[in-house]
């Protein structure tokens, strides 16, 4: 069983491959300074670009885990997320309300999905 990692750092990998299984690290907004609409939808330009690179998309998506920093940020979250998630390919979610690493953060996401294989 083989596992890759890539974009490995002293504390984290952004991606680890295993089994077919792809596994993002947390991924935050591109710029903390914005609103929540914003930080969400730079955090899942992330994860569209992270799966891409993994070999995957966000319609094999399996599980997503959502940092909130209040959920009173749940609503507008979750209208950028329902926006963003192809229909019918709702992953397995949980969603909390915790401390994040820096002030400025909103939102984070971490995200498991499964390898798109080639055909043939």
């Amino acid at each position: 069983m083989t596992i890759e990692r890539l974009e490995t750092k002293q504390r984290m990998s952004r991606i680890v491959k295993h089994n077919g299984t792809i596994y993002l690290c947390g991924q935050v907004a591109a710029d903390a300074s914005k609103g929540i609409t914003e930080q969400t939808q730079t955090m899942l330009d992330k994860v569209d670009a992270l799966l891409a690179q993994a070999g995957s998309d966000r319609e094999h998506i399996l599980s997503a885990t959502i940092y909130v920093k209040d959920m009173s940020y749940f609503s507008d979250m979750n209208a950028v997320w329902d926006a963003w998630i192809p229909e019918g390919h709702a992953p397995a979610r949980a969603c909390v309300a915790a401390k994040m690493a820096r002030e400025a953060l909103l939102v984070e996401i971490s995200v498991v999905a499964a390898e798109i294989k080639p055909c043939c």
